[in-house]
């Protein structure tokens, strides 16, 4: 392969309930971005209705393709590999992406590289700045919350995960509580800026030798407190909850990542995923890194915020790294919504 030649990619991204397509070039320029979200279609169901979520797939995913070829002044010819996420997801968003990755593939002839979503969100942070490893990275989104050791940009090893409800579902939850519109986060984050911390609610694991997460009880102690307000008679004040219930969630992501940080000393820190674009926990994250002794202070990286949600172009920036390592799918190429990430054989320290 010529290094010199730029490589295009053209990524599919459909796990959830955004349809998204980018072309993006030597894994670190984004030439386009089009995401049709459904967040409308949702909102009156609280939450993401897997069937509705296809079916919006299916009507929208032709139209971006030509526009992300549009957008970025391109034609088939000027493509060089195509990507799809294939999982983790609902399995019926992810088959309409994969399905369209596919039949280009097979119609252009070009070649097909299978993305793992999670893998997608962390090198969204390449699209940012040059990530130096080994690195690490705090992944919280909707499904996930995970700390995860990057050995190099195809090899990652999850040190730690969460046991229940993942950090932005806790969040889409509470939102209903307080009567807050799926998605809940940023509405939350805005509220909690205007609040303070007077309900204490449990930090749980947070003094663990592990680096596990569990926001069930959180979520469990914030609605059990709203009903007995209710049962009572009492208004709670909402900012004051938003406040609470973010300071719980930041307390426990900061701790555990920062004792993560101390041990196996990354070069390089990375947030990804939806809750990546908390401004609390991304201001908080900063300030901890900040006061660490210099050598152990890593290079920090926080994807703009709309790089923080569902988006192709992350995909084609992950897709950049296996092309340049020849890994890509064939045909049989199927949805995955339990994938893991490519494990890391080799322990980091």
């Amino acid at each position: 392969m010529d290094s010199k030649k730029d490589i295009r990619i053209l990524a599919y991204e459909s796990s959830c309930d955004e349809t998204s397509t980018s072309v993006v070039k030597n894994g670190r320029e984004i030439e386009s971005l089009i995401v049709a979200t459904q967040i409308k279609s949702h909102q009156r169901f609280g939450g993401v209705v897997p069937e509705v979520a296809s079916r919006h797939h299916i009507e929208v995913i032709s139209q971006i393709t030509k526009e992300a070829l549009a957008e970025a002044n391109a034609t088939w010819n000027d493509i060089d590999a195509i990507a799809v996420t294939y999982g983790p997801g609902l399995v019926g968003a992810l088959l309409i992406g994969v399905s369209a990755a596919k039949a280009a593939s097979m119609a252009t002839g070009l070649p097909l590289i299978g993305v793992d979503h999670i893998m997608g969100h962390i090198m969204a942070a390449q699209l940012t700045d040059e990530i130096i490893y080994p690195a690490l990275a705090l992944q919280v989104s909707g499904g996930h919350t995970e700390i995860v050791l990057l050995k190099d940009p195809t090899h990652f090893k999850i040190v730690g995960d969460t046991r229940d409800d993942a950090a932005g579902e806790a969040y889409d939850k509470i939102g209903r509580v307080l009567g807050v519109n799926y998605p809940a986060g940023k509405t939350i984050d805005e509220w909690a800026h205007q609040g303070k911390d007077t309900f204490n609610f449990p930090r749980a694991m947070m003094e663990d030798d592990d680096y596990d997460f569990s926001f069930s009880g959180l979520k469990s102690a914030f609605i059990n407190t709203c009903h007995h307000a209710d049962q009572l008679h009492q208004e709670l004040n909402k900012y004051d909850l938003a406040a609470s219930f973010q300071a719980a969630v930041v307390d426990v992501l900061a701790h555990k990542t920062i004792r993560a940080i101390k041990q196996y000393q990354p070069k390089t820190f990375i947030m990804g995923g939806g809750v990546a674009a908390n401004l609390g926990l991304r201001d908080r994250m900063e300030a901890e890194i900040a006061n660490l002794p210099e050598n152990l202070t890593p290079k920090v990286i926080l994807p703009s915020l709309k790089l923080c949600g569902d988006n192709a172009a992350m995909i084609g920036a992950a897709a950049y790294n296996l092309y340049n390592e020849g890994k890509f799918s064939d045909l049989t190429l199927n949805a995955d919504p339990s994938l893991e990430l490519p494990y890391a054989a080799e322990m980091l320290k």
